[in-house]
Parts: structure tokens; C-alpha cells; sequence
């Protein structure tokens, strides 16, 4: 049975363009004199705007109706001074006289907090401009509706209340604290439902976020300052997430990237601390990003939460090096859990979300590693560095990685260290679920299925100082899952589907040869050469792929396209790592894709939620409403 949405009795509404208006000083007109009224005035108040208030306060009771009076709020701000107050009914000439000297006296917004109160607008003021020449034209007044057309006509934004068809503009519900604003809209289905909804986001937030929201703005700035650039794409539109060029690959020696590599590094601090250690940063922290990668000794980069420790003493302690599976903490196996409770000190990738860096408790210093792009091989030598100075300590050191330690996290090379300095016997690796087989689940993929996939291949989309692996050949029962391999996705796409330089060269040669063979043994010998001679079977532009970010969390989102189309999906969606490519007829065993579109973005993750019974069959793993 189709779930309501997806009915084909019902239209879908457009949802509004949210924005965050910059209004200090400009004019808000306000009509009424109720609660509502009040509540507008100190919203625009608070925004740094100026409010008119436009209301007949009458001594004797009106004939149409009981008196108007003002809510007492409205009587403070008055007598404050904060608020002007008209006492007298609305005129059309409000609009055009009232405003700003250098918008022409246009008011910037109108707010009619009330449309059961005839004598909010007035019918003889309107009558007499009318006969004088100076009213507007077409104006038949006496009603909120009369108001909601002469400002739309004139594109003068308004507001109201209860009447979403007379609007051009709503307010959210919204939540503050310092620069951070978090606003929410039922687009005028359910008022007290955006309050609550957003009541419950404001709780889960840590305190003192809006604090940090500052200090990071403020670092920002000085990042700026000193590097006098930004990095490609690094910009102040909130709207959007992380674009592509963040994490674009950058290769060794790169002097352009080097100069922004501590604004990546920022930005990539904003991404992926968790909002709890967050909100505790404090100047230390502050100072040891702005001296990252400065050209003196490095730092350790540790989040909130404290330093390596006290000196060894004489004791040795212990290496683990544990998995931490594609990102929900209900993935983490119980021995991993075990370890991060039980650790002196741990050392955490990038890329471990958030969920279970939370899991973290608040007494164990932890340090992410500072792997910005161009920056993996001396981020990791840090890591392995603060890792033997904590053994040595006697501490038992945590290294944290995504997925599984030994599926391209570089889990061998780290057990192959700990041995050169004498520390083999004190490692112990803890496996993890790969994210290379459990995204492509999370996204409805089955990687191997009969009569469509009977063999799973999983590659790395980027070699050692980012030079491109040698491309898996087309086989059509294959699935191929590519770690590492967004950031340069163009490149792959064109090593899948064309041949490399050095393929082409080494083509060239063998012909080469064989003709060099052909003109010494005859035409037999080189039509037998030329048949023991193969090419790379290359992979179809219309070949089904998806790209998967951030498999398991609250964010995940699947991108389904083919390879013809991938890159620029890339392009224009923007960036979520972490993220992987799977590729093959299985990205469409369970998926029929929608004629006419190039490729179909799937934000959310809604499985592993056990509580009720029967989830699974309801659409466990973020499966439900496939085709």
C-alpha cells in the first residue's frame, strides 16, 4: 500500500525558500494590538530592526466591535521608547511614506497580526485619498486580504496571521543563542508543531554551542587574515553542504593548496568534532589550530578533553587498534566499546563520526587527526607518534579508525611500526564492520545476487601520494565498491571507461613489435600474436553506480546515477564525507531508476531503530519505498 506522500491523488506543495534576512534599521510596519503584535515588535527588535506600530486605541467602544486596547507588552515598549507607536487605523499611504530615506520611504515588511478587527483599517481615511488624487488605485480596502494584494503588488513582503495564502512570507519557530539560529517551518500546517519540533532539536543540543559558533567564527577570520585566502570553495553560505572542491585530492609538492591547508583543516574541524567537544573549545584549542602547520615543530591536535598525560613511568603500555564500523555506534562490536571505555588515551581518523566519538567519556583526552587533503602521510605520522609516547607512558592507546583497520585504513602498516619499535608484543587489533559491505546495504544494494552479481570487488579509487590505481577491467557480474575515490571522481571515471596513457603506450609498443615480428615471420606468426594480444574490457558509460556518504548516520545520503553522470552529481550536490562508489548491475537488483533523470539524491538514515516490532519488515535500513 503507497504511503500518503507518495499517492498520486495528492500534489505535492512546494516547500519555502528558508533565508536569514539581514534587517538592522530597516522599517517593519505592525498592525494590530495583540499578543501577537507584541511578540513581532520584539522580533523585530531583536533583529535590529525599527517597528511602526500602526493601531486606533479608542476611549469609547467601537461600533463594529468591543474597544481595541494594547497588550501591555505593546505599553512598555512604547513607553521604552523602543517601539512607535500610530494610534490610528491603517492607510495605504503607510507603505510608501513611512519607510527608509534611501528605499524611498517604502517599509521593508508588514506584519497584520490581526484580521478580525474592521477598525484596524480605516474606511474614511481611504474614501478621502481616494477623492483627492492621492490614494491608490484599485484600492477597495477594509479587510488584511485588501492589504496582502496592495503589498504584493508593490513586492512589499507580508506576514498574516493564520492566513498562509495572504502571505509572501512566514516566520520560524525559532531557537537562539549568540550568532547560531536554528529556525523551523511547517510551511502553515501545524504552528505549535514547528515549536515543538523545535524545542526538541534545541534540547539535544550541548550548551554553550552558540558560545563556540563565536570562537570558531573569530578563528575563522584569523585564518583568513593569515593565509590571505580562502580554500577553493570555502565560503560563508550556510545553505549548502561541504562543495566538492573541499576534498579535492591534493598531490605532494601542490604550493597553491599548502597555503590554505590550515582553512581546510578548520573547516574540517567544524565537520566532523562532535558538537559536544564542540562547544568546549577554548583558546588553547584555538591557538593550536592557528599554529598547525605554521612551518615550525607540529603540535598535537587534541580536542577538548586534555593533553598526553603525566611521563612514563617505567611501565609499558599497550596499542589497540580497533574498527569502528561505517558510522552508527549500534555497529560498534563489543569489544571496541570495551576499549573505549577502558582507554588512557585515544587517537581517533578523521572520519569517525560523531555517534561514537560521543561514546568517548569525558575523563579520556582523545586527538583527531588533521587529515586534510595533501596532509594524510603527516597527520598519520603524528598520530603514531603521540601512540608510542602514550605506550611508553604505560597508557593503553586507543587508535580508532573507520570501518575495519585492515580494509584500506592502513591498520598493517601501523602493526608493521609498532614492531620496528620494539612494541609487536603490545598490539592488539580489534576487527570493525567495513564500510566497502555494509553501505552498500544501508543503501539497498546487494552486492552479490543471482542472475546479477556473483562476485564482489572492493578497491581503492586513490594509491600512494595520490597516484591512480591500476582500473579493475569490466566484468559484467562484478560489483565494485571504491574507497577513497570521490575526491577524484572525474579521474576514475575516465580510467573506467577509458584506457590510461600507460595502457595506451604499452598498446603501442605491442603493435609495435608484432609488426617488427610480422615483417621477420610472416603473416601467420603475427595474426597468432595479435590473437594472444588482449585489451582491458572497459566499463560502459551507462554502467548503474551510487554513491553512498556517511552510511548509518542520522545524514547518510545515497546519490543513484550511472558513470556517465557521477561526477558532475558530485559536482553540483556537493561533498559529505566520508563516502564510497559502488559500481554494477546490483545498483539496481532492488532500484528501478526514474526515466528522464540523471541521477536521484536519497538524504536520511532511518533503520537500526529496534525498539518497535516489526521494523524491519516496515522498511528496515533505509530500504522502504523502492520500487
Amino acid at each position: 500500500m503507497p504511503s500518503p506522500s507518495s499517492s498520486p491523488s495528492r500534489t505535492r506543495q512546494p516547500s519555502s525558500l528558508l533565508t536569514a534576512q539581514h534587517s538592522t534599521g530597516h522599517v517593519h510596519l505592525i498592525i494590530g494590538a495583540n499578543a501577537l503584535a507584541a511578540a513581532r515588535a520584539a522580533s523585530s527588535l531583536s533583529a535590529g530592526a525599527k517597528p511602526i506600530l500602526i493601531a486606533p486605541v479608542s476611549t469609547t467602544p467601537a461600533p463594529d466591535g468591543p474597544q481595541l486596547q494594547l497588550h501591555y507588552s505593546l505599553t512598555t515598549l512604547i513607553a521604552a521608547g523602543s517601539l512607535t507607536h500610530l494610534p490610528r487605523a491603517f492607510s495605504p499611504s503607510d507603505l510608501f511614506c513611512l519607510g527608509r530615506e534611501e528605499v524611498d520611504r517604502v517599509v521593508d515588511a508588514v506584519f497584520i497580526t490581526s484580521v478580525s478587527s474592521p477598525s484596524l483599517f480605516s474606511h474614511e481615511a481611504q474614501q478621502q485619498e481616494q477623492e483627492e488624487g492621492e490614494g491608490e488605485k484599485g484600492w477597495r480596502g477594509g479587510s488584511a486580504e485588501e492589504v496582502s494584494k496592495l503589498c504584493r503588488r508593490h513586492r512589499i513582503p507580508v506576514n498574516v496571521v493564520d492566513a498562509p495564502e495572504l502571505c509572501s512570507f512566514s516566520l520560524l519557530s525559532v531557537h537562539a543563542d549568540g550568532p547560531l539560529q536554528i529556525g523551523v517551518t511547517t510551511n502553515g500546517r501545524g504552528c505549535k508543531l514547528a515549536g515543538r519540533i523545535r524545542r526538541e532539536v534545541a534540547a539535544g543540543l550541548p550548551q554553550g554551542l552558540g558560545a563556540a559558533v563565536e570562537r570558531l567564527g573569530e578563528m575563522r577570520r584569523m585564518v583568513l587574515l593569515a593565509e590571505a585566502a580562502a580554500a577553493e570553495g570555502e565560503g560563508v553560505d550556510d545553505s549548502v553542504d561541504q562543495p566538492a572542491g573541499l576534498n579535492k585530492l591534493v598531490l605532494e609538492g601542490d604550493a597553491e593548496a599548502a597555503k590554505t591547508r590550515r582553512i581546510r583543516w578548520l573547516a574540517q574541524v567544524c565537520e566532523y568534532w562532535p558538537l559536544r567537544r564542540l562547544a568546549e573549545i577554548g583558546e588553547e584549542d584555538v591557538e593550536g589550530i592557528l599554529r598547525s602547520y605554521s612551518g615550525t615543530t607540529p603540535t598535537p591536535a587534541t580536542a577538548p578533553g586534555g593533553g598526553l598525560g603525566k611521563p612514563g613511568n617505567g611501565q609499558r603500555g599497550r596499542v589497540i587498534l580497533a574498527g569502528s564500523g561505517p558510522g552508527h555506534p549500534d555497529l560498534l562490536t563489543r569489544a571496541t566499546y570495551k576499549a573505549i571505555q577502558a582507554a588512557d588515551l585515544i587517537l581517533a581518523d578523521k572520519l569517525v563520526p560523531a555517534g561514537v566519538l560521543d561514546l568517548i567519556p569525558r575523563r579520556t583526552p582523545v586527538s583527531i587527526a588533521r587529515k586534510f587533503p595533501g596532509n594524510a602521510d603527516r597527520a598519520q605520522e603524528e598520530l603514531l607518534e603521540q601512540a608510542l609516547d602514550g605506550v611508553r607512558a604505560g597508557k593503553t592507546v586507543l587508535r580508532l579508525k573507520q570501518g575495519d583497520p585492515f580494509i584500506y585504513g592502513r591498520g598493517g602498516e601501523e602493526v608493521a611500526f609498532f614492531r620496528q619499535h620494539g612494541l609487536g608484543d603490545r598490539v592488539v587489533v580489534l576487527p570493525g564492520i567495513t564500510s566497502s559491505l555494509s553501505a552498500p546495504l544501508f543503501a539497498g544494494i546487494p552486492p552479490t545476487q543471482r542472475d546479477v552479481a556473483d562476485q564482489v570487488l572492493v578497491c581503492t579509487g586513490t594509491g600512494k601520494k595520490g597516484k591512480a590505481p591500476q582500473p579493475p577491467e569490466y566484468v559484467g557480474s562484478r560489483t565494485v565498491v571504491f574507497l577513497m575515490a570521490l575526491h577524484r571522481i572525474e579521474g576514475l571515471v575516465a580510467e573506467l571507461t577509458g584506457y590510461t596513457e600507460e595502457e595506451q603506450q604499452q598498446q603501442q609498443q605491442q603493435e609495435q613489435e608484432q609488426e617488427q615480428e610480422g615483417s621477420r615471420e610472416g603473416e601467420t606468426r603475427t595474426a597468432e600474436r595479435k590473437q594472444g594480444t588482449t585489451k582491458r574490457p572497459l566499463w560502459p558509460l551507462n554502467t548503474p553506480c551510487a554513491v553512498i556518504e556517511r552510511a548509518s548516520c542520522p545524514d547518510q545520503r545515497v546519490i543513484r546515477t550511472t558513470l556517465r553522470f557521477v561526477a558532475e552529481a558530485i559536482e553540483q550536490e556537493g561533498s559529505r564525507p566520508p563516502g564510497l562508489l559502488v559500481v554494477g548491475r546490483a545498483c539496481e537488483a532492488l532500484y528501478a531508476p526514474e526515466k528522464g533523470r540523471s541521477w536521484v539524491v536519497e538524504d536520511g538514515f532511518k533503520g537500526l531503530d529496534l525498539s518497535v516490532e516489526g521494523d524491519f519488515a516496515s522498511g528496515g535500513f533505509g530500504m522502504a519505498g523502492m520500487a
